[in-house]
C-alpha cells in the first residue's frame, strides 16, 4: 500500500517535470505531444527537452537511492553514501582531468572517465579500510571521506589552472539534468542494470549483516563477499549516475532514511522504496530549480545540496548520540 502511494507521488513528479519549466505548459499540451502527435514549439520542448531530462532524472535518482541504501547497509553507517565513500569525488576528478588534458567538451565523451574514476576511488577507499585482511566499515567511511577531500582539492586545482577547464566543467560539477540527451544515458544503462541486480542479490544478507559481523558469520553469511559485492553495486550505480548527471549530492544519503521512516529497516522493502523515493527527490529538486528563479534555473545539484545540508546536520547529531 505504501509503495503504491510512493508510485503515485512519483507519477506526479514525472508529470510536473514534463509540464513545468521556464514556461509552464498545460497538461493537455503535454499529453498531446506525447500521445497525440502534437506539433509546434511546445511539442518540441516536451519531446526534445523535457522527456529526455525526465527519463534521466528517473534513472539517475533510482541509481543514487539504491546505491545509498546499499552503502549504508554494507558499512552499517547511517551517514554513508556515494559522496562520503569518495565515489563522487573520484568521478569528478577523472572527468575534470579528461577535460583538462584531452579537451573534451560533451558529456557523452567523458562518461567512461567518470566511471573509471569512481571505480578507482572506491578501490582506494576499500584498500585504506582493510585491516588484517578484513574490511572495517568505520575505516571505510573515514577513508572515503579523506579521499573525497583530497580529490576535491586536486579537482579545484585543475580548474583553477585552466580557464577553459573551469568553463567546461563547472556546470557538470554542479550536477544537472539539463542539456543531456538520451544518448548520454545509453552507454551506462548496462552498468545500472548490473548494479541493481547485485544490490537486490545481496539484500537478504544485508539484513543479517546489520546484526554485526560475528552474528552474520555465525549464521553462515560470507561477510567479506557480501561487502565486496555490495561495494561493487554502489560503484556501478553511483558511477553511472555521476557520469550522466554530475556529482549530485544527498539523494543517496536522504532516500534510504526517508524510506526507513515509513517502511522500516528491512532491506527487502528498503531497496524497492529507494527505487521510488530516489527519483522523487531528484525530480522534485529539478522542478524546484526550474521555477524558483524563472526564467533562469538552478542546477539540481545546487538544490539538493541546499535542502540536504540540514538533513546531514540532523543525521550527524543523531549518530553522535
Amino acid at each position: 500500500m505504501l509503495l503504491a502511494v510512493g508510485l503515485c507521488v512519483l507519477v506526479l513528479c514525472l508529470a510536473l517535470s514534463l509540464a513545468l519549466g521556464s514556461r509552464p505548459l498545460p497538461l493537455s499540451t503535454v499529453l498531446d505531444a506525447l500521445f497525440g502527435g502534437g506539433h509546434g514549439r511546445d511539442a518540441d520542448v516536451v519531446t526534445g527537452l523535457r522527456v529526455p531530462r525526465t527519463i534521466i532524472g528517473l534513472v539517475v535518482g533510482a541509481a543514487l537511492g539504491v546505491a545509498g541504501a546499499v552503502a549504508q547497509g554494507v558499512t552499517r553507517n547511517p551517514l554513508a553514501s556515494p559522496t562520503t565513500l569518495g565515489v563522487n569525488a573520484g568521478a569528478s576528478f577523472a572527468v575534470v582531468t579528461a577535460i583538462y588534458a584531452l579537451h573534451l567538451t560533451r558529456p557523452v565523451e567523458y562518461v567512461w572517465f567518470a566511471v573509471a574514476g569512481a571505480a578507482v576511488a572506491a578501490i582506494a577507499a576499500q584498500a585504506m579500510a582493510r585491516q588484517s585482511g578484513d574490511l572495517d566499515p568505520t575505516r571505510l567511511a573515514l577513508g572515503g571521506t579523506v579521499l573525497a577531500a583530497v580529490l576535491t582539492s586536486w579537482t579545484s586545482a585543475l580548474m583553477l589552472a585552466s580557464r577553459r577547464t573551469l568553463d567546461e566543467a563547472r556546470f557538470w560539477l554542479a550536477g544537472s539534468l539539463a542539456g543531456r540527451g538520451l544518448e548520454v544515458l545509453t552507454p551506462v544503462l548496462p552498468l545500472i542494470v548490473l548494479g541493481l541486480a547485485l544490490a537486490f542479490a545481496v539484500t537478504p544478507a544485508l539484513n543479517t549483516l546489520a546484526l554485526g559481523d560475528e552474528t552474520a558469520h555465525a549464521l553462515g553469511v560470507p561477510v567479506t563477499r557480501i561487502r565486496v559485492l555490495g561495494g561493487l553495486a554502489v560503484v556501478l550505480l553511483a558511477a553511472a549516475a555521476v557520469a550522466v548527471a554530475g556529482p549530485v549530492a544527498f539523494v543517496g544519503l536522504a532516500a534510504p532514511h526517508l524510506v526507513r521512516l515509513v517502511l522500516g529497516t528491512d532491506h527487502r522493502w528498503l531497496l524497492p522504496g529507494c527505487l521510488i523515493v530516489g527519483p522523487v527527490l531528484l525530480l522534485a529538486a529539478d522542478v524546484l530549480g526550474r521555477v524558483v528563479v524563472r526564467p533562469s534555473e538552478l542546477e539540481v545539484g545546487i538544490v539538493t545540496a541546499f535542502l540536504g545540508a540540514p538533513l546531514l546536520a540532523v543525521l550527524a547529531r543523531k549518530a553522535a548520540r
